[in-house]
Protein backbone atom coordinates (compact mmCIF):
# COMPACT_ATOMS: atom_id res chain seq x y z
CA UNK A 1 0.00 0.00 0.00
CA UNK A 2 1.28 3.49 -0.88
CA UNK A 3 1.69 6.36 1.53
CA UNK A 4 -1.44 7.30 3.47
CA UNK A 5 -3.11 10.55 2.42
CA UNK A 6 -5.33 13.00 4.31
CA UNK A 7 -8.97 12.19 3.53
CA UNK A 8 -9.85 15.89 3.50
CA UNK A 9 -6.91 17.57 1.74
CA UNK A 10 -5.35 14.63 -0.10
CA UNK A 11 -1.89 15.54 1.21
CA UNK A 12 0.52 12.75 2.34
CA UNK A 13 0.41 11.82 6.04
CA UNK A 14 3.86 11.84 7.65
CA UNK A 15 3.21 12.20 11.40
CA UNK A 16 2.09 9.46 13.82
CA UNK A 17 -0.56 10.28 16.42
CA UNK A 18 -0.74 6.77 17.98
CA UNK A 19 0.42 3.39 16.72
CA UNK A 20 -1.64 0.65 18.38
CA UNK A 21 -0.12 -2.22 16.45
CA UNK A 22 -2.20 -4.80 14.57
CA UNK A 23 -5.86 -5.26 15.47
CA UNK A 24 -9.00 -6.93 14.06
CA UNK A 25 -12.07 -4.86 13.21
CA UNK A 26 -13.46 -3.83 16.58
CA UNK A 27 -17.02 -5.01 15.83
CA UNK A 28 -16.03 -8.27 14.09
CA UNK A 29 -17.42 -10.50 16.87
CA UNK A 30 -16.92 -14.23 16.41
CA UNK A 31 -19.23 -17.22 16.64
CA UNK A 32 -17.95 -20.38 18.35
CA UNK A 33 -17.38 -22.17 15.04
CA UNK A 34 -15.11 -19.32 13.84
CA UNK A 35 -12.64 -19.53 16.73
CA UNK A 36 -10.28 -21.88 14.91
CA UNK A 37 -10.37 -19.93 11.66
CA UNK A 38 -7.91 -17.24 10.58
CA UNK A 39 -8.79 -13.68 11.56
CA UNK A 40 -7.87 -10.56 9.63
CA UNK A 41 -5.72 -8.05 11.53
CA UNK A 42 -4.99 -4.56 10.21
CA UNK A 43 -2.58 -1.81 11.27
CA UNK A 44 -4.28 0.40 13.88
CA UNK A 45 -2.09 3.40 13.18
CA UNK A 46 -3.52 6.91 13.61
CA UNK A 47 -1.81 9.71 11.70
CA UNK A 48 -2.20 13.48 11.92
CA UNK A 49 -2.17 15.77 8.90
CA UNK A 50 0.33 18.60 9.32
CA UNK A 51 -1.77 20.79 7.05
CA UNK A 52 -5.28 20.26 8.47
CA UNK A 53 -4.50 18.66 11.89
CA UNK A 54 -7.12 16.04 11.11
CA UNK A 55 -6.30 12.81 12.99
CA UNK A 56 -7.20 9.77 10.90
CA UNK A 57 -6.67 6.10 10.12
CA UNK A 58 -5.97 4.56 6.77
CA UNK A 59 -8.90 2.73 5.21
CA UNK A 60 -8.33 -1.03 4.93
CA UNK A 61 -11.89 -2.31 4.63
CA UNK A 62 -14.90 -1.01 2.72
CA UNK A 63 -17.69 0.57 4.77
CA UNK A 64 -19.94 -2.16 3.35
CA UNK A 65 -17.86 -4.86 5.07
CA UNK A 66 -17.79 -2.94 8.34
CA UNK A 67 -21.32 -1.56 8.69
CA UNK A 68 -23.78 -3.60 6.60
CA UNK A 69 -24.43 -6.13 9.41
CA UNK A 70 -23.60 -4.24 12.57
CA UNK A 71 -23.73 -5.32 16.22
CA UNK A 72 -24.16 -1.90 17.85
CA UNK A 73 -27.71 -1.12 18.98
CA UNK A 74 -28.16 2.30 20.58
CA UNK A 75 -31.22 1.29 22.58
CA UNK A 76 -29.29 -0.87 25.10
CA UNK A 77 -27.91 2.15 26.96
CA UNK A 78 -30.41 3.89 29.22
CA UNK A 79 -28.25 7.00 29.50
CA UNK A 80 -28.03 7.25 25.68
CA UNK A 81 -31.83 6.96 25.34
CA UNK A 82 -32.20 9.76 27.90
CA UNK A 83 -29.66 11.86 25.98
CA UNK A 84 -31.66 11.37 22.76
CA UNK A 85 -34.95 12.42 24.36
CA UNK A 86 -33.40 15.53 25.93
CA UNK A 87 -31.94 16.51 22.55
CA UNK A 88 -35.34 16.13 20.87
CA UNK A 89 -37.10 18.31 23.46
CA UNK A 90 -34.37 20.95 23.26
CA UNK A 91 -34.14 21.17 19.46
CA UNK A 92 -37.93 21.31 18.97
CA UNK A 93 -38.27 24.06 21.58
CA UNK A 94 -35.33 26.06 20.23
CA UNK A 95 -36.20 26.00 16.53
CA UNK A 96 -39.94 25.35 16.56
CA UNK A 97 -40.09 22.18 14.46
CA UNK A 98 -43.63 20.83 14.02
CA UNK A 99 -45.87 18.57 11.95
CA UNK A 100 -44.96 20.37 8.73
CA UNK A 101 -41.20 19.94 9.28
CA UNK A 102 -39.06 17.13 7.88
CA UNK A 103 -36.47 15.55 10.17
CA UNK A 104 -33.80 13.33 8.56
CA UNK A 105 -31.25 11.38 10.58
CA UNK A 106 -28.16 9.82 9.00
CA UNK A 107 -26.99 6.61 10.69
CA UNK A 108 -30.36 6.37 12.45
CA UNK A 109 -29.55 2.98 14.00
CA UNK A 110 -32.61 1.27 15.55
CA UNK A 111 -34.73 4.44 15.69
CA UNK A 112 -33.73 5.29 19.28
CA UNK A 113 -33.70 9.04 18.46
CA UNK A 114 -36.31 9.47 15.72
CA UNK A 115 -38.97 7.73 17.83
CA UNK A 116 -39.01 10.88 20.00
CA UNK A 117 -39.92 13.06 16.98
CA UNK A 118 -42.61 10.57 15.91
CA UNK A 119 -44.17 10.92 19.38
CA UNK A 120 -44.36 14.69 18.77
CA UNK A 121 -46.06 14.18 15.39
CA UNK A 122 -43.05 15.37 13.36
CA UNK A 123 -42.32 13.51 10.06
CA UNK A 124 -39.03 11.60 10.06
CA UNK A 125 -36.77 9.62 7.75
CA UNK A 126 -33.86 7.48 8.87
CA UNK A 127 -30.91 6.63 6.60
CA UNK A 128 -29.09 3.58 7.98
CA UNK A 129 -26.65 1.29 6.10
CA UNK A 130 -27.02 -1.71 8.45
CA UNK A 131 -30.09 -3.60 7.26
CA UNK A 132 -30.28 -5.74 10.43
CA UNK A 133 -30.56 -2.60 12.59
CA UNK A 134 -32.81 -0.58 10.25
CA UNK A 135 -35.35 -3.41 10.46
CA UNK A 136 -35.84 -2.69 14.17
CA UNK A 137 -36.55 0.97 13.37
CA UNK A 138 -39.04 0.01 10.65
CA UNK A 139 -40.85 -2.25 13.11
CA UNK A 140 -41.28 0.83 15.34
CA UNK A 141 -42.95 2.65 12.43
CA UNK A 142 -39.88 4.75 11.54
CA UNK A 143 -39.35 5.04 7.76
CA UNK A 144 -35.77 3.91 7.13
CA UNK A 145 -33.74 3.91 3.94
CA UNK A 146 -31.04 1.22 3.95
CA UNK A 147 -28.24 3.12 2.23
CA UNK A 148 -24.86 4.70 2.80
CA UNK A 149 -25.16 8.47 2.71
CA UNK A 150 -23.30 10.72 0.28
CA UNK A 151 -23.91 12.94 -2.74
CA UNK A 152 -25.73 10.25 -4.74
CA UNK A 153 -28.22 9.37 -1.98
CA UNK A 154 -28.81 13.09 -1.28
CA UNK A 155 -29.52 13.86 -4.94
CA UNK A 156 -31.95 10.94 -5.24
CA UNK A 157 -33.90 12.10 -2.19
CA UNK A 158 -34.06 15.71 -3.44
CA UNK A 159 -35.41 14.47 -6.80
CA UNK A 160 -38.16 12.70 -4.82
CA UNK A 161 -38.96 15.99 -3.07
CA UNK A 162 -37.33 15.14 0.26
CA UNK A 163 -35.13 17.71 2.02
CA UNK A 164 -34.43 18.31 5.70
CA UNK A 165 -35.58 21.15 7.93
CA UNK A 166 -33.53 19.37 10.59
CA UNK A 167 -30.68 17.11 9.54
CA UNK A 168 -29.08 14.99 12.30
CA UNK A 169 -25.94 12.88 12.40
CA UNK A 170 -24.89 11.49 15.78
CA UNK A 171 -21.62 9.56 15.95
CA UNK A 172 -21.46 9.13 12.17
CA UNK A 173 -18.95 11.77 11.03
CA UNK A 174 -16.04 9.79 12.47
CA UNK A 175 -17.22 6.66 10.61
CA UNK A 176 -17.09 8.22 7.13
CA UNK A 177 -14.13 7.34 4.88
CA UNK A 178 -15.20 9.66 2.01
CA UNK A 179 -15.45 12.80 4.11
CA UNK A 180 -15.85 15.31 1.27
CA UNK A 181 -18.56 13.26 -0.49
CA UNK A 182 -20.45 12.91 2.81
CA UNK A 183 -20.42 16.63 3.68
CA UNK A 184 -21.27 17.61 0.10
CA UNK A 185 -24.31 15.33 0.51
CA UNK A 186 -25.30 17.15 3.70
CA UNK A 187 -25.20 20.45 1.79
CA UNK A 188 -27.49 19.06 -0.93
CA UNK A 189 -30.17 17.54 1.32
CA UNK A 190 -30.42 20.47 3.76
CA UNK A 191 -33.21 22.96 2.95
CA UNK A 192 -32.07 26.57 2.33
CA UNK A 193 -33.18 27.55 5.86
CA UNK A 194 -32.48 24.10 7.38
CA UNK A 195 -30.48 23.33 10.51
CA UNK A 196 -27.88 20.58 10.76
CA UNK A 197 -26.61 19.12 14.03
CA UNK A 198 -23.89 16.51 14.42
CA UNK A 199 -22.31 14.90 17.46
CA UNK A 200 -18.89 13.25 17.54
CA UNK A 201 -16.15 12.56 20.10
CA UNK A 202 -13.97 15.61 20.76
CA UNK A 203 -10.27 14.99 20.20
CA UNK A 204 -9.50 17.46 22.99
CA UNK A 205 -11.00 14.95 25.44
CA UNK A 206 -9.27 12.02 23.73
CA UNK A 207 -5.89 13.70 24.19
CA UNK A 208 -6.42 15.19 27.67
CA UNK A 209 -7.97 12.00 29.12
CA UNK A 210 -5.85 9.50 27.20
CA UNK A 211 -8.87 7.88 25.53
CA UNK A 212 -6.74 5.96 23.02
CA UNK A 213 -9.16 3.03 23.03
CA UNK A 214 -11.67 5.14 21.10
CA UNK A 215 -9.33 4.66 18.14
CA UNK A 216 -10.52 1.74 16.01
CA UNK A 217 -10.96 0.95 12.33
CA UNK A 218 -14.64 1.94 12.24
CA UNK A 219 -13.59 5.46 13.33
CA UNK A 220 -11.80 6.86 10.31
CA UNK A 221 -11.37 10.44 11.63
CA UNK A 222 -11.00 12.32 14.95
CA UNK A 223 -12.00 15.98 15.07
CA UNK A 224 -11.25 19.20 16.86
CA UNK A 225 -13.67 22.09 16.36
CA UNK A 226 -10.91 24.03 14.59
CA UNK A 227 -10.54 21.26 12.02
CA UNK A 228 -14.23 20.45 11.53
CA UNK A 229 -15.00 24.15 10.99
CA UNK A 230 -12.45 24.23 8.13
CA UNK A 231 -13.92 21.11 6.55
CA UNK A 232 -17.51 22.39 6.66
CA UNK A 233 -16.43 25.83 5.40
CA UNK A 234 -14.87 24.15 2.35
CA UNK A 235 -18.41 22.93 1.51
CA UNK A 236 -20.06 26.34 2.14
CA UNK A 237 -21.58 25.37 5.46
CA UNK A 238 -21.19 27.66 8.49
CA UNK A 239 -20.95 26.35 12.05
CA UNK A 240 -23.06 28.79 14.06
CA UNK A 241 -23.12 27.10 17.47
CA UNK A 242 -21.42 24.33 19.43
CA UNK A 243 -21.94 22.52 22.73
CA UNK A 244 -19.56 20.39 24.74
CA UNK A 245 -21.27 17.19 25.88
CA UNK A 246 -20.28 14.47 28.39
CA UNK A 247 -21.32 11.61 26.06
CA UNK A 248 -18.74 9.07 24.81
CA UNK A 249 -16.09 10.45 27.13
CA UNK A 250 -16.58 14.03 25.87
CA UNK A 251 -18.23 15.00 22.58
CA UNK A 252 -19.10 18.07 20.56
CA UNK A 253 -22.52 18.91 19.13
CA UNK A 254 -22.08 21.28 16.21
CA UNK A 255 -24.86 23.31 14.58
CA UNK A 256 -24.52 24.21 10.91
CA UNK A 257 -26.42 26.22 8.29
CA UNK A 258 -25.87 27.22 4.69
CA UNK A 259 -23.34 30.05 4.29
CA UNK A 260 -25.97 32.30 2.70
CA UNK A 261 -28.63 31.68 5.39
CA UNK A 262 -29.12 34.90 7.37
CA UNK A 263 -30.11 33.20 10.58
CA UNK A 264 -29.37 31.86 13.13
CA UNK A 265 -26.63 34.23 14.21
CA UNK A 266 -23.24 32.83 15.24
CA UNK A 267 -23.12 32.06 18.96
CA UNK A 268 -20.38 33.31 21.27
CA UNK A 269 -19.71 29.66 22.11
CA UNK A 270 -17.97 29.21 18.74
CA UNK A 271 -15.22 31.75 19.52
CA UNK A 272 -14.97 30.51 23.12
CA UNK A 273 -14.36 26.88 22.10
CA UNK A 274 -11.83 27.86 19.42
CA UNK A 275 -9.91 29.86 22.04
CA UNK A 276 -10.04 26.87 24.42
CA UNK A 277 -8.65 24.56 21.72
CA UNK A 278 -5.85 26.97 20.85
CA UNK A 279 -4.96 27.24 24.56
CA UNK A 280 -4.77 23.41 24.66
CA UNK A 281 -2.42 23.39 21.68
CA UNK A 282 -4.81 21.82 19.17
CA UNK A 283 -3.56 24.27 16.53
CA UNK A 284 0.00 22.87 16.79
CA UNK A 285 1.36 19.60 15.40
CA UNK A 286 3.55 19.11 18.51
CA UNK A 287 0.46 18.45 20.67
CA UNK A 288 -0.50 15.48 18.51
CA UNK A 289 2.86 13.79 17.93
CA UNK A 290 3.62 13.48 21.68
CA UNK A 291 0.39 11.60 22.46
CA UNK A 292 1.78 8.11 21.73
CA UNK A 293 3.98 8.04 24.85
CA UNK A 294 0.94 8.49 27.14
CA UNK A 295 -0.67 5.49 25.46
CA UNK A 296 2.31 3.21 26.14
CA UNK A 297 2.34 4.24 29.80
CA UNK A 298 -1.34 3.31 30.22
CA UNK A 299 -0.66 -0.12 28.70
CA UNK A 300 2.18 -0.73 31.16
CA UNK A 301 0.03 0.29 34.16
CA UNK A 302 -2.93 -1.90 33.15
CA UNK A 303 -0.72 -4.94 32.58
CA UNK A 304 1.04 -4.36 35.92
CA UNK A 305 -2.33 -4.38 37.71
CA UNK A 306 -3.49 -7.50 35.85
CA UNK A 307 -0.28 -9.41 36.55
CA UNK A 308 -0.33 -8.49 40.26
CA UNK A 309 -4.02 -9.47 40.64
CA UNK A 310 -3.60 -12.81 38.88
CA UNK A 311 -0.45 -13.66 40.87
CA UNK A 312 -2.55 -13.17 44.03
CA UNK A 313 -5.10 -15.65 42.68
CA UNK A 314 -7.78 -12.99 42.02
CA UNK A 315 -10.44 -13.47 39.35
CA UNK A 316 -11.11 -10.70 36.81
CA UNK A 317 -14.04 -10.43 34.38
CA UNK A 318 -15.13 -7.74 31.98
CA UNK A 319 -18.31 -5.71 31.76
CA UNK A 320 -19.39 -4.76 28.25
CA UNK A 321 -18.26 -5.68 24.76
CA UNK A 322 -17.82 -2.24 23.17
CA UNK A 323 -15.55 -1.51 20.21
CA UNK A 324 -13.27 0.55 22.47
CA UNK A 325 -12.80 -2.47 24.70
CA UNK A 326 -11.52 -4.49 21.77
CA UNK A 327 -8.91 -1.84 20.96
CA UNK A 328 -7.78 -1.82 24.60
CA UNK A 329 -7.60 -5.61 25.00
CA UNK A 330 -5.86 -6.28 21.68
CA UNK A 331 -3.33 -3.47 22.13
CA UNK A 332 -2.50 -4.59 25.68
CA UNK A 333 -2.46 -8.31 24.79
CA UNK A 334 -5.16 -9.20 27.33
CA UNK A 335 -6.98 -12.47 26.57
CA UNK A 336 -8.58 -15.25 28.58
CA UNK A 337 -5.33 -15.64 30.51
CA UNK A 338 -6.32 -12.43 32.33
CA UNK A 339 -10.05 -12.00 31.72
CA UNK A 340 -12.28 -15.05 32.31
CA UNK A 341 -15.18 -13.62 30.30
CA UNK A 342 -17.06 -10.39 29.70
CA UNK A 343 -20.81 -9.71 29.93
CA UNK A 344 -23.13 -7.51 27.90
CA UNK A 345 -26.80 -6.59 28.16
CA UNK A 346 -27.15 -6.68 24.36
CA UNK A 347 -28.55 -10.16 23.50
CA UNK A 348 -27.14 -9.79 19.96
CA UNK A 349 -23.62 -10.02 21.44
CA UNK A 350 -24.24 -12.73 24.03
CA UNK A 351 -22.77 -16.16 23.09
CA UNK A 352 -20.29 -14.47 20.72
CA UNK A 353 -16.56 -13.94 21.34
CA UNK A 354 -14.46 -10.78 21.23
CA UNK A 355 -12.36 -10.38 18.07
CA UNK A 356 -8.67 -11.11 18.46
CA UNK A 357 -8.77 -12.04 22.15
CA UNK A 358 -11.57 -14.68 21.87
CA UNK A 359 -12.97 -13.71 25.30
CA UNK A 360 -16.54 -15.10 25.59
CA UNK A 361 -19.47 -12.64 25.91
CA UNK A 362 -22.05 -13.84 28.42
CA UNK A 363 -25.26 -12.61 30.09
CA UNK A 364 -24.67 -10.22 33.05
CA UNK A 365 -26.17 -12.83 35.41
CA UNK A 366 -22.91 -14.80 35.04
CA UNK A 367 -21.27 -12.31 37.44
CA UNK A 368 -23.69 -13.34 40.21
CA UNK A 369 -22.81 -16.96 39.55
CA UNK A 370 -18.99 -16.70 39.60
CA UNK A 371 -18.56 -13.76 42.06
CA UNK A 372 -15.34 -12.31 40.59
CA UNK A 373 -12.93 -10.18 42.64
CA UNK A 374 -12.70 -7.49 39.95
CA UNK A 375 -15.01 -6.28 37.16
CA UNK A 376 -13.12 -4.41 34.41
CA UNK A 377 -15.49 -1.81 32.94
CA UNK A 378 -14.72 -1.64 29.22
CA UNK A 379 -17.31 1.05 28.29
CA UNK A 380 -15.77 3.43 30.86
CA UNK A 381 -17.91 6.31 29.51
CA UNK A 382 -20.89 4.54 31.17
CA UNK A 383 -19.07 3.66 34.41
CA UNK A 384 -21.55 5.39 36.75
CA UNK A 385 -24.52 3.64 35.12
CA UNK A 386 -22.73 0.26 35.23
CA UNK A 387 -21.52 0.60 38.83
CA UNK A 388 -25.07 1.36 39.89
CA UNK A 389 -26.49 -1.64 37.97
CA UNK A 390 -23.80 -3.98 39.29
CA UNK A 391 -23.47 -2.62 42.82
CA UNK A 392 -24.32 -6.08 44.19
CA UNK A 393 -20.70 -7.17 43.62
CA UNK A 394 -19.96 -5.37 46.88
CA UNK A 395 -21.80 -8.19 48.70
CA UNK A 396 -18.74 -10.43 48.25
CA UNK A 397 -16.15 -7.64 48.30
CA UNK A 398 -15.96 -7.29 44.51
CA UNK A 399 -14.46 -4.10 43.08
CA UNK A 400 -14.62 -2.24 39.77
CA UNK A 401 -11.59 -1.47 37.60
CA UNK A 402 -11.69 1.44 35.12
CA UNK A 403 -8.72 1.35 32.69
CA UNK A 404 -8.86 4.86 31.15
CA UNK A 405 -7.39 7.48 31.53
CA UNK A 406 -5.34 5.23 33.83
CA UNK A 407 -6.09 2.19 35.99
CA UNK A 408 -8.37 3.06 38.91
CA UNK A 409 -10.01 0.72 41.42
CA UNK A 410 -13.48 1.57 42.74
CA UNK A 411 -15.31 -0.21 45.56
CA UNK A 412 -18.91 -1.11 44.74
CA UNK A 413 -21.32 1.69 45.75
CA UNK A 414 -23.11 0.96 49.03
CA UNK A 415 -26.78 0.32 48.45
CA UNK A 416 -29.06 2.44 50.64
CA UNK A 417 -31.23 0.25 52.84
CA UNK A 418 -34.76 1.56 53.34
CA UNK A 419 -35.33 1.58 57.11
CA UNK A 420 -38.89 1.00 58.16
CA UNK A 421 -39.77 3.28 61.08
CA UNK A 422 -42.34 1.65 63.33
Amino acid sequence: MGQAKCRFSGQPLQHTFADLGMSPLANAYLRAEQLNQAEKFYPLHAYVSEETLLVQLEQFETPDNIFSDYAYFSSYSESWLKHAKEYTDMIVDRFGFNGSSQVIEIASNDGYLLQNFVTKGIPVLGIEPAANIAQFAQEKGIPSLVRFFGVQTAKELVLQGTQADLLIGNNVLAHVPELNDFIAGLKIILKPSGILTMEFPHILQLIEHNQFDTIYHEHFSYFSFLTVEKIFAAHNLTLFDVEELPTHGGSLRIYAKHDDAESPKISERVAQLKAKEVAAGLDRIETYVTFGEKVKETKRKLLSFMLAAKSEGKSIVGYGAPAKGNTLLNYCGIGTDFLDYTVDRNPHKQTLFLPGTHIPILHPDKILETKPDYVLILPWNLKEEIMEQMSFIGEWGGQFVVPVPEVRIYPAPVRELALKVS
